[in-house]
């Protein structure tokens, strides 16, 4: 059922029409009929055109000189009472010509080119437009915003002082900006790993991070800093001990927007906790399943942090696929599926969009009716310059190229991140940019995914991929019966160096040996003893031969009379 009819046109002798046209469409996708007066109506015209149409909307604008708005609108107003009823008027402009005819008091809403798609297309759905009070409008659970704000992406930023007080003030003003959906609260090591142990904190290293959190009391007033402007969701990164007790306290206190957890990190492998690799994996699996049994979405922490640790392309991909495997298997109903761009940073744009796109096929093949996947895209944090100027053109670079694989969420990344911590007007600065980005392009990016060698480099990722995922399914079958799911069987291929990367400290229990490098703006597993890049078949023979102690010749486990795995699909 139609909305009702909605009616757009330029007045006077302003030939302006191209905003008319695009809120005509905007009003169309959101159910109104339309119709577009054109280009220079007279006041009479659309008088007339109101009375026979009976549009319950009426939108005008006006381009040029604001004097010239003002006499226009004068008139309208005077010959609108003709009509027998009043529709919603909506007027359109320049900013100056917008101060101007806001004077008069008579249009509804007024538009001055500073606005988003979403403002507009939030006033289409709701009839509410600019700050307001009222928090029912702005959708208070993750999937519900997705759908509200569709086809604009969520945007979400960190943000943590090192001051408690700073940071509910700084919470405060970002909300009030209407900027930004979901901040995701950045808080210190001590709250992360300590909260429940307070004895063990270091308060020489309060702040060191992030917001110092004390108490569940203090996680709520950050939550109800947030309670104005456009009510933007609130989360936060998971604990490093007491993990499920630290989600209950979460959701309790923040209404925990989504879970996310690491599969592999956040322990004795990258010293950001004291646990054990396997029961990190443990911790996740269980994380998962509370999570979904409370009907929260969850996000895997876990491919970019291989990419950071310069793991080759084919690694980060397996992961995202055993990521989202581990968290259907574990009971996630909702899931957000993280993709970082430009890790390496000194990987190249093309292969950089192949990558993440044979990681969106592997992990959205997994999705049906009980286990939805939403995509959120992000910068890399090596990626950015520490001269912000450099860094403001990187984020729009990086966003522009992240929009080809159409992102439910943005993870904006403050421009400052590698001069110093995000404050609230970097954040809403860096939220403005990435939004001019996704204004530009939404509705007509060009095609780079469809590239051929972008298209090439995403099949062999895939082939290469399906390699290490079936050479993890088929040597441990005999151990489990289900490798991709085994706690146990992922630990075990990190201690052997099967999933590998070249910053993880080697020692008697990890015993891997990877080495990288970036040819033809990919990374590349790489055998520095021949000079040769590594296939990951080859790759693979290499960490056998070395475990049956003959050296580096590839198959050499047919040589001394072992099973190889069968290097079949992943989806076979």
């Amino acid at each position: 059922m139609s909305k009702g009819l909605v009616m757009s046109g330029s007045l006077g002798n302003c030939v302006h029409v191209a905003g008319a046209v695009h809120f005509l469409n905007l009003a169309e996708n959101e159910g109104y009929d339309t119709m577009f007066l054109g280009p220079a109506n007279s006041i009479d015209t659309i008088i007339a055109k109101a009375a026979e149409h009976r549009p319950v909307m009426i939108s005008v604008g006006y381009r040029l000189t604001s004097s010239n708005a003002v006499l226009l609108v004068r008139e309208l107003i005077e010959k609108s009472k003709k009509l027998d009823y009043r529709p919603t008027w909506v007027f359109a402009g320049t900013r100056p010509v917008a101060q101007e005819v806001r004077k008069l008091g008579f249009f509804d809403v007024i538009f001055d080119s500073t606005e988003d798609i979403d403002d507009c297309i939030t006033f289409l759905r709701t009839g509410v437009f600019g700050p307001s009070n009222h928090s029912e409008i702005y959708a208070q659970k993750l999937t519900d915003r997705i759908r509200q704000k569709s086809p604009y992406p969520l945007l979400r930023h960190h943000f943590g002082l090192p001051s408690f007080e700073d940071t509910v003030a700084g919470i405060s003003e970002i909300a009030a900006s209407r900027v930004l959906d979901v901040i995701s609260l950045g808080i210190d090591q001590n709250t992360q790993q300590y909260f429940f142990s307070p004895d063990k904190r270091n308060p020489d290293m309060d702040g060191a991070g992030g917001v110092p959190v004390r108490s569940e009391e203090e996680f709520a007033r950050l939550k109800a800093a947030a309670a104005c402007g456009n009510y933007p969701l609130m989360r936060c990164y998971c604990g490093t001990a007491d993990l499920l007790k630290f989600a209950e306290t979460l959701v309790r206190s923040i209404d925990n927007a989504w879970c996310a957890v690491p599969l592999c990190w956040f322990n004795e492998l990258d010293g950001r906790g004291e646990r054990k690799l396997y029961q990190t994996i443990v911790d996740c699996q269980q994380m998962i399943r509370w999570h979904g049994e409370n009907n929260i979405p969850v996000e895997i922490n876990e491919p970019h942090h291989w990419g950071l640790r310069d793991a080759h392309d084919t690694v980060s991909v397996a992961m995202s696929f055993l990521s989202a495997y581990n968290a259907k298997k574990y009971g996630a109903k909702d899931y957000i599926s993280q993709y970082m761009f430009n890790i390496p940073n000194s990987i190249s744009f093309s292969m950089d969009l192949a990558k993440v796109l044979a990681q969106i096929e592997l992990t959205e093949s997994l999705s049906d009716n009980n286990f939805r996947v939403y995509r959120e895209v992000r910068a890399g944090l090596p990626f950015l310059s520490s001269d912000l100027y450099v860094a403001k053109g990187q984020l729009a670079a990086s966003t522009s190229l992240a929009m080809n694989v159409s992102p439910h969420i943005i993870h904006v990344v403050g421009y400052s991140e590698a001069e110093h911590a995000a404050t609230p007007e970097v954040v809403i600065e860096s939220c403005r940019i990435v939004r001019g980005v996704v204004r530009s392009v939404l509705h007509g990016n060009a095609l780079a995914a469809s590239d051929p060698e972008v298209q090439r480099r995403k099949q062999e990722l895939l082939k290469e991929a399906n390699v290490l995922l079936s050479f993890i399914r088929d040597s441990y079958s005999d151990r489990s019966p289900d490798p991709w799911g085994d706690a146990a069987v992922i630990a075990d291929c990190v201690k052997r160096g099967i999933l590998d990367a070249p910053h993880i400290i080697k020692n008697a229990e990890f015993t891997g040996s990877l080495t990288t490098r970036m040819h033809g703006g990919k990374c590349l597993a790489y055998d520095p003893s021949k000079g040769v890049y590594l296939s990951e078949e080859a790759r693979l023979d290499q960490i056998l031969g070395k475990e049956n102690g003959c050296g580096k010749k590839q198959n050499c486990c047919d040589k001394h009379g072992q099973r190889r795995s069968k290097l079949s699909s992943v989806s076979g």
